[in-house]
């Protein structure tokens, strides 16, 4: 319950004080603050649920339902990540920088969820509803039961959706909306937390889908230090280069499904396309032949990926020796740098080494130390890897390839695009042999990687 304040203002000239004095510290009056109380606000559960209101407890067995009642998602790549479909009532928070494509995303599956006809509602609290028509105009066709509200006001949403009761909300964005009856401006920690509250509540009510959109500070926090997270149900991240046109669709919570599939678009003229074969499009422009580059089989989520890696010495200058890298980890490169060096008696140390993941992917996994760690030294051996190769595994200080999770996954995902043979640890038992036409090649160091790899 909120608590009424108690407040002491003067007679004189109006200033208030928290606390009663003899003189006005203002105007400088004697006996002139008068006692006030001032009438607290309701929260905005207070607002909607007045006092003597409540759930009644259910049995949990009641609940249970055999039959999935998710809502369709015609986005494959989308529905992936949510794990089948939108859950009814829940609330999902999408994240990502500015300028990532968020907005079209969204707008999108509204779109594709509209057109069943159905109303569904677009709240574009950033931009006007004629600079929505123009953005949707570059989708195709909109269907008449698509709904666009440009206002702010939390209260004026809420009205909205309890009048069109639509199938599905988006909101855009929640660090533009605010509530009238609480204090501060718009994207303000109190205006984020209150509002998503109301809106998360309405959403459960009318058992409707709801996705908020939010921006990541410069802190790489959204709408906050955490504030909004823990309110909704779901939370996605679109994370991208803004150099290169692939944006992944990550899910780090998901109350309805894993947290380990990630979905992968191609941001175009014409919107968000889904890339149903992501490793044929990360090596469409491959260069055969080329010293320095390697396919890594990178997992995301539970999906196998073959990536390029490309690595470039060259003899540093009077400066100090640099180490740079683009979609991988510095201190990983530092690492693979040492062992080589240390291990496999590669000269690195007047060596530049420069890393590149082509298509602006990150490769996060330890079990692409291999690829890598092979790339950079076929460009300082000046040797070329075999095309149709590739690895995996993890590298150890000692110089040892280490096993990593789901091989025979990632080497059936290298065999279906025609790599005839797969690097992998000997720690996994395997002593040879082929799976599905590709010839497994199980290695025990760093060592025996090279000469097995021609570099020796």
């Amino acid at each position: 319950m909120a608590k009424n304040k108690t407040q002491y203002v003067c007679s004189a000239c109006g200033a208030t004080s928290p606390g009663w004095l003899g003189r006005c510290p203002k105007c400088g009056e004697w006996n002139t603050l008068v006692k006030q109380v001032v009438q607290a606000e309701p929260s905005p559960r207070e607002a909607r649920f007045p006092s003597g209101e409540h759930a009644s407890a259910v049995p949990l067995p009641q609940l249970i339902s055999e039959s999935d009642t998710r809502l369709p998602v015609p986005m494959a790549e989308m529905a992936r990540v949510l794990g089948g479909g939108l859950v009814p009532g829940s609330v999902t928070l999408l994240a990502g920088e500015p300028g990532i494509g968020k907005s079209t995303l969204v707008l999108q599956l509204a779109v594709y969820l509209a057109s069943g006809g159905s109303p569904v509602l677009y709240v574009s609290a950033e931009e006007s509803a004629r600079q929505l028509g123009l953005r949707a105009s570059r989708l195709g066709p909109t269907p008449d039961s698509l709904y666009v509200v440009s206002d702010p006001s939390v209260e004026a949403i809420v009205e909205e959706i309890e009048a069109l009761r639509p199938i599905f909300t988006v909101v855009d964005s929640v660090q533009a909306v605010r509530l009238e009856s609480r204090p501060g401006a718009s994207g303000s920690i109190v205006q984020v937390r209150d509002s998503s509250a109301l809106l998360a509540r309405t959403a459960k009510e009318a058992e409707m889908p709801l996705v908020l959109i939010g921006h990541v500070t410069k802190t790489g926090v959204v709408a906050g230090p955490r504030v909004l997270e823990h309110l909704v149900d779901t939370v996605l991240y679109l994370e991208g280069d803004h150099y290169h046109a692939y944006r992944m669709l990550r899910s780090v919570k998901n109350r309805f499904g894993s947290t380990n599939e990630v979905g992968v678009f191609e941001m175009t003229a014409e919107g968000m396309r889904e890339v149903s074969n992501p490793s044929e499009a990360f090596l469409a422009e491959r260069l055969v032949g080329a010293a320095g580059t390697a396919v890594v089989v990178t997992l995301e989520g539970t999906r196998p990926m073959l990536i390029e890696v490309q690595a470039l010495t060259s003899r540093a200058g009077i400066e100090n020796v640099r180490r740079n890298a683009n979609g991988y980890d510095f201190r990983r490169l530092l690492l693979l740098s040492a062992v080589l060096s240390k291990r496999a008696g590669i000269p690195l140390a007047q060596q530049d080494v420069f890393v590149n993941v082509v298509g602006g992917m990150r490769l996060n996994e330890p079990a692409a130390d291999l690829g890598v760690a092979m790339a950079i030294a076929s460009s300082a051996l000046e040797k070329p890897l075999m095309a149709d190769m590739a690895f995996l595994g993890e590298i150890g200080l000692a110089g040892e390839v280490r096993s990593v999770p789901q091989v025979e996954r990632r080497i059936q995902e290298a065999a279906r695009l025609g790599f005839r043979s797969c690097m992998v640890p000997r720690s996994l038992g395997r002593s040879g042999g082929s799976l599905q036409g590709c010839d497994v090649l199980p290695v025990r160091s760093l060592n025996e990687a090279l000469a097995k790899g021609g570099l020796r």
